[in-house]
């Protein structure tokens, strides 16, 4: 019977992808259901009764239905959450797409005859010849911790004559479990003594298997989101302890021709990416020289960053015990050699004498520093190094400089403005060198610092990268 409240507006096929629609359209069929189980005459109808719980089923199925639309409409769980979802049983998916799920069955009290449909026969794997389950036999076939279930809602109907609805599992004789959903009603006879029980039961072994995936995929989602939370926030307080903790410009040495202005700066990832092993350093050596330095290793999270502070810190050690930056660099890849988590390193390592104003330098594998000079750039010729890490007793060369007052030197990682592993140094240092003129006329390396910020802050970098710039001003 179609429903009062809808007979007027004949559902209309939802949109394309349309979730909405669906929900809608959801709604309008458990509508006309429960008008359908409203104007279900049951008494002693035994068609009626058999109507009526399937209706009530049907209304369990549509509220189910509409719960998984809304949770579709939230949002879908990421791929790695689905791809944990568990397999399914090639004999679950045959019943899956059986045509019978659902069985009825009613139990005499005054003749102790017991009816079961066919269907419930397969439900229960049961064979039609041994014949239908007593009541009093019927929770042999349920887990024990789900008989007294059982046994409680067959007492309410018998006793107090209150209708059935409930779940339990049962064990069948092939030795796989099932969850059904049962409900029925006492039948009364003339007198209102309960002369029989009749139920319907429904396989929903499927729908809970179901939707017991999907909960535990949120939950196991869940947890991944807080456990990369964790690690961001480690890896973000890590970088914060390691890095300079100066801001804006820094000045050395102080009594001496050839100072250098020096300012750095960290710019994260673009699109969202975990914090990787990309650093900064400039300091004043113990033999009045300065060290100027960028680099970058592999990977991402705390794992990164733990290994960057374990390279810069060896990295500054070296650097204060006079060791120039060719040997330097070859002692950082025998330490990347023997360290317990294995990894890759890029780097430039520079070490500028104030009095002569020269430039000694070595790198492994990474973007060569750039030199602005009268409204120009270039790139320094880079000596021979490979990657930190790559190989056992490599060796690193070693280039010089002469720089002049009013040169800016440009240090920076691979990740600036990488879109592809191909473009990463082309691009970047393209760019930079395009910002001569404006680079070579500002007062300050912070005013140098902006500008390359400025013009590569924005969203097309995929890595981080740091950005370290040098003046000389005296």
């Amino acid at each position: 019977m179609p429903s009062h409240l809808f007979a007027d507006r004949p559902p209309q096929p939802p949109e394309p992808g349309s979730v909405d629609a669906l929900i809608s359209q959801t709604r309008r069929l458990r509508g006309g259901v429960d008008a359908v189980r409203r104007d279900t005459v049951v008494d002693d109808d035994v068609q009626g009764r058999w109507q009526r719980a399937l209706c009530d089923l049907a209304v369990h199925q549509l509220d189910d239905l509409r719960e998984h639309l809304d949770q579709l409409k939230e949002g879908l769980p990421p791929a790695p959450a689905l791809e944990e979802l568990p397999e399914q049983d090639p004999e679950d998916e045959a019943e899956t797409g059986a045509q019978t799920r659902v069985g009825s069955a009613e139990w005499n009290l005054l003749t102790d005859e017991v009816t079961w449909s066919e269907e419930l026969f397969q439900i229960f794997g049961r064979s039609p010849e041994a014949g239908p389950l007593p009541l009093d036999e019927l929770g042999s076939t349920l887990f024990s911790e789900d008989q007294p279930l059982l046994t409680a809602m067959v007492t309410a109907c018998l006793v107090d004559g209150r209708p059935i609805d409930g779940e339990f599992r049962i064990v069948r004789s092939d030795g796989r479990v099932r969850t059904l959903h049962m409900r029925g009603e006492p039948v009364l006879d003339s007198d209102g003594c309960t002369a029989s029980m009749w139920a319907v039961l429904r396989d929903v072994s499927e729908l809970r298997r179901s939707q017991r995936a999907v909960r535990e995929s949120r939950d196991s989602l869940q947890r991944r989101r807080e456990i990369a939370q964790t690690e961001h926030r480690l890896a973000v307080e890590l970088q914060e302890a390691v890095l300079p903790p100066w801001r804006g410009s820094l000045r050395f040495p102080h009594t001496s021709t050839g100072t250098l202005d020096v300012a750095a700066h960290y710019l994260p990832s673009a699109s969202g990416s975990p914090i990787g092993g990309d650093w900064y350093d400039a300091l004043e050596l113990a033999d009045g020289r300065s060290l100027l330095t960028v680099g970058d290793l592999t990977g991402h999270g705390v794992t990164a960053t733990s290994g960057m502070a374990m390279l810069l810190g060896a990295l500054r050690g070296t650097a204060m015990a006079g060791i120039e930056p060719g040997p330097l660099m070859g002692l950082l890849n025998q330490l990347l050699e023997s360290s317990v988590q294995p990894a890759l390193g890029s780097a430039v390592c520079c070490r500028y004498d104030p009095g002569s104003r020269t430039l000694s330098w070595a790198q492994s594998g990474h973007p060569a520093p750039l030199l602005f000079r009268g409204g120009a750039g270039r790139a320094l010729v880079a000596p021979e190094g490979v990657l930190l890490g790559a190989t056992s007793g490599a060796a690193y060369g070693q280039a010089e400089e002469r720089l002049e007052a009013g040169d800016v030197l440009v240090l920076h990682t691979d990740g600036l403005a990488a879109r592809s592993a191909g473009a990463v140094r082309s691009e970047g240092s393209g760019r930079l060198l395009a910002l001569a003129p404006r680079v070579t006329a500002a007062r300050s390396a912070q005013d140098c610092l902006r500008m390359v910020v400025e013009e590569f802050g924005g969203s097309d970098r995929e890595d981080d990268a740091c950005v370290l710039v040098a003046r000389v001003t005296g």
